[in-house]
């Protein structure tokens, strides 16, 4: 599976390629881009990435969740490129047979994504200004 992507993501394909008999349990979680940012008008966001070490880094995660919960199904896609709001900029899926595994693993994910990766946001602003983070 590719992880990086310069494509729109598209949730509904990645559910249809969640679902797993053993499970009862899928959680979707989507990171979208907002308006607003400590008070100031968002316009856009923009992410950039070591694409190579972001995909290795991502599996090196998805394989780290999979070892800790007993998870059917882990799939993350982060999107690199220009993300309009509201657009998804990342999404990570889960399925387990239970709820709490699914839920927890989902957000070790999604925190590990944000703390390891080497991903890189823009956000422009309606004034002009724009921030890397």
């Amino acid at each position: 599976m590719v992880h990086i992507t310069e494509k729109k993501i598209i949730i509904d394909e990645l559910v249809q390629k969640a679902h797993h008999p053993e499970a009862g349990a899928l959680v979707i979680f989507s990171g979208e881009a907002r308006n607003l940012h400590d008070g100031k008008s968002v316009t856009m966001l923009e992410y950039e990435a070591q694409v190579e070490m972001a995909e290795k880094s991502i599996e090196d995660i998805l394989e780290l969740a999979r070892n800790r919960w007993p998870l059917k199904i882990a799939m993350a896609v982060h999107r690199i490129g220009k993300v309009e709001i509201s657009e998804p900029a990342v999404v990570v899926v889960t399925a387990a047979a239970h709820r709490k595994e699914a839920y927890e693993a989902n957000q070790f994910i999604i925190d590990q994504i944000k703390e390891h990766a080497p991903i890189w946001k823009k956000e422009s602003f309606a004034d002009g200004n724009s921030k890397w983070q």
